[in-house]
């Protein structure tokens, strides 16, 4: 089912644009989405589902559909996931139904370098973007700095961050956010170049 539903996406008549961005977690990622949806209101932002745990200032339905693994579970048995994975001990995906928005006009997906790979491998066109951090000793400052894991889950999100980081060459673009600003406007342009926006 997922396959065809794929190809189908991959063959509708007016689609819009689609926007694959991926990085390690704490590679300033989410920073340069929420930025680039406010500078670009048209552009859809795909919300993903996760079993994960709700951080303090995230909100249910905008950042992430927050469900509980047998309902996320019950979903892929369902075939209702265009990709999902396991990362860092808990499950995320897009569901079809927040892909079906690109039929309406072009959007964003934010997921992991996993389902990145996996929408890759289905040959679902789209601009691949993945975010770098300037060097693994910067990335464990920022996951430090952030505050919200454990010192057991940073290493697991290092560990996985260095295995990742090994794929980058397969995207269209990789952006190293060693400077917000300057990541920022290479981000923004290469979005908007591809999209026809500038």
């Amino acid at each position: 089912m997922q396959s065809i539903c794929v190809r189908m996406i991959g063959g509708l008549a007016r689609m819009g644009k689609i926007v694959v961005v991926t990085a390690p977690s704490g590679c300033g990622k989410t920073t340069l989405i929420q930025r680039l949806l406010k500078d670009m209101p048209a552009l859809q932002f795909s919300v993903s589902y996760t079993t994960r745990a709700k951080r303090e200032h995230e909100i249910d339905g905008k950042d992430y559909y927050f469900v509980e693994e047998h309902v996320f579970l019950s979903m892929v048995s369902q075939s209702q996931f265009l990709e999902w994975a396991q990362v860092h001990n808990a499950y995320y995906g897009t569901a079809m139904s927040e892909i079906d928005k690109a039929a309406k006009g072009d959007m964003l997906l934010d997921i992991d370098v996993q389902g990145a790979m996996t929408l890759m491998e289905r040959d679902v066109k789209a601009l691949y973007m993945f975010i770098k951090p300037p060097s693994v000793d910067v990335l464990r400052e920022r996951l430090h700095a952030r505050n919200t894991e454990t010192p057991e889950a940073i290493e697991l999100r290092l560990w996985n961050a260095k295995k990742e980081l090994g794929y980058a060459g397969r995207f269209n673009v990789a952006i190293i956010n060693d400077d917000l600003e300057r990541a920022y406007a290479e981000f923004k342009e290469t979005i908007s170049r591809y999209l026809g926006t500038e």
